[in-house]
């Protein structure tokens, strides 16, 4: 395995020790050519997999004809992508089949942009004194990384030398419905939050928090913002979390899977009385809305439209959830809070740290990251099959127990062989990932799979006790123009 190194670049990031070269589907290959499974999905950008065929053949075909006009000319992807975007995500909030729609390239910009349309709102529509309008945010929160957006944080690395930070938001406890009800007043034009917490550690609220913003908020004439960007488009089982306790917010923030893991797109979708007071020359992106980012967010969406990303997640969530509450329930884990196909565990730190599970994890042909020193994510692609999904299950398992048994006799003890299953012997390879885990099937039960995504896992990845999981082999060639 190949190490990685920072040359010529500022160490902005810490990552783990595997250099990525190819992806199909679910799986990922290292320049060695070991196998990986996906358990990141780029903090949920990869929803549909790596280089589904239809977001590739979009991208492929629109690359042919125009990439980007800027928005001083109109091109003909443009009205297409926001009647889309009105179509499977406006018709969730409060704009209904009448949204406007946005378009901006990252997910930090649309949380800006967000914030400008509200600020603005407040000042012209609803009468707030000059620069004094207030949002209402939550603690733990995750909105980006610009000066404004880690303002708004309290993650001392997030914010730790980056002030002086802009004034106007107030910080209250995340699912805590009397604290907001205590920190609006007059100057308050929205309420932007996270459904649930990703960077925090996928923390879900309780099921009276969202109702109670939407009651609150529509008594006093706020916005509510819906920050969307990982938990939105089929992540929690639903296209939008809000959907999980049948809440419209006013305005959703998208990004991430809404670019198909090909290019960045972001947009802001929800009600024209907010969303219209951005007049010509009061925003703008030069990228934002090109046709290549519309082509791609279009061709997602037509993904989103048929139900079917969403049910697998919902059908595989139950799988994942109750796997994690048995390791729970065993002390391997302090805790485990998941909805849909989207999970925060949390190691006991006797074990060691999130990082050394996540180590663990690779070694054994899993790729997750931690959070906050305890805790990782788990967000695999949408598009897996239960034989994946239960492969990594076991894995986690595995590379728990040997934590365990490393911390308590520095060797493995007796459980960590009992959970071993028959694999592939030293030097087999790997059969390519199939096309189902990229382009799901209409059947999507948690209690069935395919046999041949059954076959291709259990030789493609699982290996025997004691030796590296990762298995070598390439990924078979996707046709740039596959339907």
């Amino acid at each position: 395995m190949a190490d990685t190194t920072q040359g010529a670049l500022a160490p902005t990031y810490h990552p783990l020790p595997v250099t990525i070269a190819r992806a199909h589907g679910t799986h990922v290959w290292d320049t060695d050519g070991n196998e990986f499974l996906d358990f990141l999905s780029g903090y949920s950008a990869l929803n549909f997999g790596h280089l589904h065929q239809g977001l590739v053949a979009a991208a492929m075909t629109q690359l042919r004809q125009v990439t980007l006009t800027s928005r001083a000319f109109d091109h003909d992807r443009l009205e297409e992508f926001a009647q889309r975007l009105v179509e499977v995500v406006g018709l969730l909030t409060t704009g209904g089949e009448g949204s406007l729609v946005v378009p901006m390239n990252t997910g930090a910009e649309a949380v800006e942009t967000a914030i400008k349309a509200v600020r603005k709102w407040g000042y012209d529509v609803r009468g707030v004194p000059e620069d004094q309008a207030t949002i209402v945010v939550a603690e733990g929160n995750f909105h980006g990384r610009t000066t404004t957006l880690v303002g708004l944080s309290d993650d001392p690395t997030a914010r730790g030398g980056f002030g002086p930070f802009a004034p106007g938001f107030v910080q209250v406890p995340f699912g805590d419905l009397a604290a907001v009800a205590d920190a609006v007043d007059d100057t308050t034009v929205a309420v932007l939050m996270e459904p649930v917490q990703g960077e925090a550690g996928v923390v879900v609220p309780p099921d009276d928090f969202w109702p109670g913003l939407r009651a609150l908020t529509a008594e006093k004439n706020i916005a509510l913002v819906a920050d969307e960007i990982q938990s939105g488009l089929g992540r929690t089982g639903t296209t939008l979390a809000c959907e999980l306790w049948d809440v419209q917010p006013d305005l959703v923030c998208l990004g991430k899977a809404l670019g198909g893991g090909i290019l960045p797109v972001s947009a802001v979708v929800g009600k024209p009385e907010i969303l219209g007071v951005l007049t010509p020359g009061t925003h703008g992106s030069t990228f934002g809305g090109n046709p290549l980012a519309c082509a791609v967010g279009i061709a997602a969406l037509d993904l989103l439209s048929t139900g079917q990303y969403q049910a697998r997640a919902a059908a595989s969530g139950r799988v994942l959830k109750e796997r994690l509450d048995a390791l729970v329930d065993r002390g391997l884990l302090t805790g485990a809070r998941s909805v849909g196909l989207w999970a925060g565990i949390d190691m006991d730190p006797a074990f060691g740290t999130g990082r050394d599970l996540c180590e663990a994890l690779l070694e054994r042909g899993v790729l997750a990251k931690d959070t906050h020193e305890a805790t990782i994510r788990l967000s695999p692609p949408l598009s897996i099959v239960q034989p994946e999904l239960e492969m990594a299950l076991d894995i986690l398992e595995e590379s728990l127990v040997a934590l365990r048994d490393e911390d308590s006799d520095g060797g493995s003890g007796e459980d960590a062989d009992q959970g071993d299953e028959p694999g592939v012997s030293e030097g087999d390879e790997p059969s390519a990932p199939e096309d189902d885990a990229v382009d799901p099937p209409t059947e999507m039960s948690a209690e069935t799979s395919d046999s041949t995504d059954a076959a291709a896992v259990a030789k493609g990845t699982r290996g025997t006790k004691g030796k590296s999981l990762r298995g070598k082999g390439e990924p078979s060639e996707l046709s740039p123009t596959a339907g």
